[in-house]
């Protein structure tokens, strides 16, 4: 599997599973726009990359401040991995409440939006969203703030229906709804999802042939122990 050719952008990549994501991409031949708030953290993550044979490209973009979406600049895209939002505890004051609204969905929305005509310009397009399984119907699997679960339902529901409306243009909509997860971990029955695992399945999903549009990954419960 190789990404060679490809421009790749990546939301949240300064840090944490935004930034693995990053280096996955540019480890398999992809040119990555890594974006962050900051330009340090972006940068930090494009650093990474380079030192490792990859190229890439810092970005700021905060998600929360539709100005920001607009003063982005990419001349290019194939793939856009929606993979920066802000995760809220059980507690939360009312900023960080609309700072994690505004930025899972209103900013990822907007910013598809405003990219999509790059997508429609690429031969072999992809919108991967990392969603939770707090975006899930019926399900309460995350001790996150109800408003996480609300800004992940929204972001659930622009991919369903963008993946329907895409569809006939070759466009691949492709979300996950992972459980809560960590960083690391041993990767084994039993033992809790970790990111790493969740970005094999974003490369196995984008490295598919083109005919293959796979929507969506949903992920068991871990069992409880006996």
């Amino acid at each position: 599997m190789g990404f060679e050719g490809l421009q790749v952008l990546v939301t949240g990549a300064g840090r944490d599973t935004g930034r693995l994501l990053a280096r996955a991409f540019a480890e398999q031949g992809a040119h990555v726009v890594a974006t962050a708030r900051t330009l340090a953290a972006a940068e930090e993550t494009v650093a990474l990359i380079r030192s490792a044979g990859g190229t890439a490209e810092a970005a700021v973009l905060d998600l929360a401040d539709p100005a920001s979406i607009a003063a982005l600049e990419v001349p290019r895209l194939d793939v856009l991995i929606n993979s920066g939002a802000r995760y809220l505890g059980e507690t939360a004051e009312p900023e960080d409440i609309a700072d994690t609204i505004a930025g899972a969905a209103t900013g990822t929305v907007l910013l598809t939006e405003r990219l999509l005509p790059l997508l429609r310009a690429s031969d072999r397009a992809d919108i991967v969203n990392l969603i939770s399984a707090a975006g899930e119907n019926g399900q309460h699997r995350s001790t996150a703030h109800a408003a996480f679960y609300a800004a992940k339902h929204a972001q659930a529901g622009y991919a369903e229906i963008l993946s329907e409306r895409l569809r006939p243009e070759g466009i691949r909509v492709i979300s996950l709804f992972p459980p809560d997860f960590v960083q690391d971990g041993p990767r084994e029955a039993g033992a809790e999802l970790t990111a790493q695992s969740v970005v094999d399945c974003v490369l196995f999903a984008v490295g598919q042939p083109q005919d293959c549009f796979i929507r969506a990954f949903y992920f068991e419960q871990l069992a409880p122990r006996p």
